[in-house]
């Protein structure tokens, strides 16, 4: 439906006015592929301009897609209008709206159909069937979880919450820099609870860095004041500051008077309600509020009781074990390079005992009770085994465990650590030896309900992938409340033997084609060798990787049509991942896109499936298009 002759006066027009009707009449385009698609057509002429059939050709090349052509000819009639009865048919039977009728085909078509006159006889044309099928109404992405719509009344604990770790930097863990910008980029990424590491700095004002290494350092100062203004930008619920806190009781009241005077009354310093509790808040009475996570002196009853008194220059002591275990997590602050012995030297005198050593050794730590009295909910409470925890750990104690250590109790004792989980708020942190700010894979770790899996959010790549998909749900708010089996403090659940009544899914997807997919950085034109891998991330049993035939020379419109099935048994913590790649060599892919997000926020029908870099960026128009059905 080309008005625009006047475009055309000349009769011919070049690439930029070819790109700027192309964006008049609404078609998504990627740059590459319609300069390629233009040479090819002017290459003719040799002029570098087109006429107006020419750019008909263009846009059909673009738009009119055959594998959307052919499902729209097998519900017209006559291959050319969509009548209102047959767009509901297809509404019902191939897109599960189950409750299609006239007023929901009137509306799609007065939203979607650019033709007037069939609009007017309530019908759809090619045109605006293309502009539906492209549309967000056919997103693979349920709308209906692009908002918070779980119950945000249930305790703290019973939510996986969106975590980060050494939320300061924002590349390695060894020279990189520390940065502002790792706080408020992970805060408008959703993240619920970031790391703070704070050391005594110069004039009494403490900073935040990687200890005994040469990352730069920032104030502390500076960070609750970049806190203070993103932690509600993209989320109402609450914010946990996980302190790694190495500071002198000194330092520690000056961190204490930042964080109430900076932080004001979002931040929580004392009990929700009147009376003593028995349990966490939930999200929802936690709405707008800041809290504090770090060791505590004493109880939470204590300092209730001691509400309103002035505890300035106190200084409380406590006694800890300290046993270095043997995957170098004894402490967080230990990471280190295996090869540095001159800092490890140093470190050993600051942290930890000879290795040799079996007996436990004690350290006392000195507490600004100022400091102290800001712990609340989240007090930091060594972990020492489940049965200590059964028998001794308070509601509002919550524990940090390295990844090398969760990882062997999570496949030693699966069902015993979902229990832990189902009462204490449990933070997973990467191991020391990760000096390159690498990811472990959260999967396993939300398998067995850790609500708080704390990842390197400055480090691109699978597991940060995972991360997004799964947090995208309920609304991006950074808590998703887990399944129920992960609840129920008398569970049998284990993950690495799931038996019972799970309500397992077999999921079903066709891939039908790519479109517009980005180029291969090999390649002069837009060519690329794409192939699809679906893999579903999820309990052990769940894990699985299918993937398509290679499609050569295609990039801009590639047509799989393979069907691949997938029997889930537990789908509520089942991912599913689509990526994107070109094929290189036999031996060797490139990536090009992925998309993930949770199995259970997938639309069934045809479906779009939109497609993300390597750093997390959108990569318009890049899809594909797919079917998706499960029962």
């Amino acid at each position: 439906q080309i008005n625009n002759r006047n475009i055309f006066q000349s009769g011919k027009i070049n690439l930029d006015k070819t790109l700027k009707l192309l964006v008049k009449l609404n078609i998504p385009f990627d740059y590459v592929h319609v300069k390629y698609v233009f040479k090819k057509t002017s290459n003719q002429r040799k002029t570098g301009t087109i006429t107006i059939e020419e750019f008909r050709a263009i846009y059909r090349t673009l738009a009119h897609r055959t594998e959307i052509h052919e499902l729209f000819c097998s519900y017209s009639p006559n291959r050319k209008i969509l009548p209102e009865t047959n767009l509901i048919e297809f509404l019902k039977k191939e897109q599960f709206v189950i409750d299609a009728d006239e007023a929901i085909a009137s509306e799609l078509i007065a939203k979607y159909e650019p033709i007037e006159e069939v609009q007017r006889k309530k019908q759809m044309s090619f045109e605006g069937f293309l502009r539906y099928m492209n549309s967000k109404d056919c997103l693979i992405y349920k709308r209906d979880h692009t908002i918070v719509y779980q119950n945000m009344s249930y305790p703290l604990r019973d939510y996986f919450i969106s975590s980060s770790h050494n939320t300061y930097l924002i590349s390695d863990q060894l020279i990189g820099p520390s940065h502002l910008w790792g706080y408020s980029s992970a805060l408008m990424k959703g993240c619920r609870c970031l790391e703070i590491d704070c050391w005594d700095g110069p004039q009494n004002d403490p900073i935040v860095y990687h200890g005994h290494t040469l990352t730069s350092k920032i104030t502390f100062r500076t960070v609750i004041e970049v806190i203070d203004k993103y932690a509600f930008a993209v989320s109402d619920y609450p914010v946990v500051l996980s302190l790694e806190n190495h500071c002198s009781p000194k330092q520690q009241e000056v961190m204490a008077d930042y964080l109430e005077t900076i932080l004001g009354d979002k931040l929580l310093t004392t009990i929700i309600g009147d009376t003593f509790p028995t349990d966490l808040p939930s999200p929802e009475l936690l709405k707008f509020k800041i809290l504090v996570k770090n060791k505590k002196v004493g109880t939470l009853e204590e300092t209730v009781l001691r509400r309103g008194l002035d505890s300035h220059g106190e200084i409380g002591e406590f006694v800890e074990e300290v046993e270095q275990s043997e995957d170098d997590e004894a402490e967080e602050c230990t990471l280190l390079p295996p090869k540095s012995p001159q800092i490890k030297r140093r470190n050993a005198v600051k942290r930890s005992p000879p290795p040799a050593r079996k007996k436990p050794k004690v350290k006392k730590i000195k507490l600004a009770m100022e400091l102290s009295e800001l712990v609340i909910y989240t007090k930091a409470e060594k972990f020492k085994s489940f049965e200590h925890s059964r028998a001794n750990q308070k509601f509002y104690e919550m524990n940090s465990i390295g990844e090398a250590k969760a990882r062997k109790l999570a496949k030693q004792t699966a069902n015993e650590f979902v229990l832990h989980t189902a009462k204490f708020i449990t933070r997973i942190y990467p191991k020391g030896t990760r000096a390159t700010s690498s990811n472990y894979n959260p999967q396993e770790f939300w398998n067995v309900g850790c609500q708080m899996v704390a990842l390197n959010f400055q480090t691109p790549g699978l597991q940060m992938e995972l991360q997004n998909g799964k947090f995208m749900d309920n609304g991006a708010c950074g808590y998703l409340l887990k399944p129920e089996f992960m609840r129920d403090s008398t569970t049998q659940f284990n993950p690495y033997n799931v038996t019972g009544n799970h309500n397992p899914i077999t999921l079903s997807i066709r891939l039908i084609s790519g479109y517009q997919l980005p180029p291969s950085n090999l390649s002069r034109t837009n060519k690329a060798d794409p192939l699809v891998q679906i893999e579903i991330h999820g309990v052990p049993e769940d894990q699985v990787k299918q993937q398509t035939c290679v499609i050569k020379s295609n990039a801009l419109c590639p047509r799989w049509n393979e069907t691949f099935t997938f029997n889930v048994q537990v789908p509520e913590l089942a991912l599913v991942r689509f990526a994107v790649e070109d094929q290189i060599s036999l031996a060797a892919n490139e990536f090009l896109g992925q998309y993930t997000l949770p199995l259970l926020c997938m639309n069934k029908g045809y479906r779009h499936v939109p497609l993300f870099s390597k750093l997390g960026d959108r990569l318009d128009p890049a899809s594909l298009f797919v079917y998706i059905w499960y029962y």
